[in-house]
């Protein structure tokens, strides 16, 4: 079995198929839109999510694969992702009631979160499988966040590290979860996974994201019954992973 597939993803619909910056036996490449699909033909022990734009190289794959042996207990990471803006960095989220997630500071040390950045995530089989697909309904951008969120009933944690970082040569605040585009789709995966209540203080600040989750709210719904269905998730984890 390989160590790594890589899924590599686009924000443009249509173009060729990049070829890989490198090859290696213990990894598989896959390139494309639809994640399910390539999850499908997916062998390997653990699975990065990259934006086409991020720099995934040997040195980036090894320190995650240490990284792995050191947390044996860890589901996910949430790599840290140079911007080429100074020193910035996007790193993991918490959930934040208002704001619906807050990314944690550059200065941030060893800790779970409850979400990666969107450029960029790592899942191990294991959880993958008990999680499922991606939700083909929401941007990739978005269902990554969707599936870290449904990997958490799963009973899946999402660690950050601060020395497992890479960069992107495209860094887009609109790719971000937070940005104001992105509040309707983010109300849908936060209510799919931590229901109304929990939802209610971000859809009270973002007027705009109570319509697209009300017309759907069925399907939704349907959604999330199926994702809460046997939940591992505890009060005490959401709260670890919240600001």
């Amino acid at each position: 079995m390989k160590q790594f597939d890589v899924i590599v993803w686009s924000d443009r619909d249509k173009g060729d198929a990049p070829s890989p910056p490198f090859t290696d036996p213990a990894l598989g490449w896959f390139f494309g839109n639809d994640i399910n699909e390539s999850l499908e033909k997916s062998e390997a022990e653990w699975i990065v999510f990259a934006h086409e734009s991020v720099q995934i190289d040997r040195p980036f794959l090894n320190e995650l694969a240490q990284s792995i042996e050191c947390f044996p207990m860890v589901d996910a990471f949430a790599p840290r992702v140079a911007t080429g803006k100074g020193n910035s960095f996007w790193a993991g989220y918490l959930l934040n009631g208002r704001k619906g997630l807050s990314m944690i500071p550059d200065d941030a040390k060893l800790r779970y979160v409850a979400a990666p950045c969107p450029y960029v995530a790592a899942f191990s089989r294991r959880i993958v499988r008990l999680t499922g697909g991606f939700d083909r309904d929401l941007s990739i951008r978005m269902a990554l966040l969707d599936f870290s969120f449904r990997m958490l009933h799963a009973g899946g944690k999402m660690f950050s590290i601060p020395y497992l970082c890479t960069a992107t040569n495209h860094p887009d605040e609109t790719f971000l979860p937070t940005a104001k585009q992105n509040s309707a789709e983010l109300a849908i995966t936060l209510f799919k996974t931590f229901g109304f209540f929990a939802t209610f203080p971000f859809m009270a600040t973002h007027l705009g994201s109570i319509a697209p989750l009300w017309k759907n709210r069925r399907k939704i719904c349907e959604k999330r019954n199926s994702a809460i269905l046997l939940s591992k998730l505890k009060p005490e984890y959401t709260k670890e992973i919240s600001q």
